[in-house]
């Protein structure tokens, strides 16, 4: 049975607009596939200066704690996401399970 493919060079496009706005954002491509147009990309966490926000949680009262508190939950951990088209030319983005 054939497998027909609905991906035209308007979604193509696009998909290489999303990666290149993502490879804006820090992210890498650990693996790229033309044919299947998918790639997985990866994006390192942080390193968060903890003395700087110490500091301002004290001199803020305890109020910087929730932006500390928000930073160490985002940028502490590493971020994989997959981008691709699908069979119909839809793009999708998911992220992936790291070890």
């Amino acid at each position: 049975m054939e497998s027909y493919q609905f991906i035209n060079q308007k979604n193509l496009d696009q998909f290489h607009k999303t990666l290149s706005a993502k490879i804006r954002n820090g992210f890498i491509i650990i693996e790229h596939n033309e044919k299947l147009p998918y790639a997985v990309l990866s994006k390192e966490k942080k390193e968060i200066n903890h003395s700087l926000h110490l500091f301002l949680t004290i001199a803020t009262l305890g109020i910087w704690s929730i932006i500390w508190i928000c930073l160490i939950i985002t940028l502490s951990q590493k971020k994989d996401i997959l981008v691709a088209l699908d069979e119909d030319g839809n793009l999708f983005e998911e992220k992936c399970f790291s070890k």
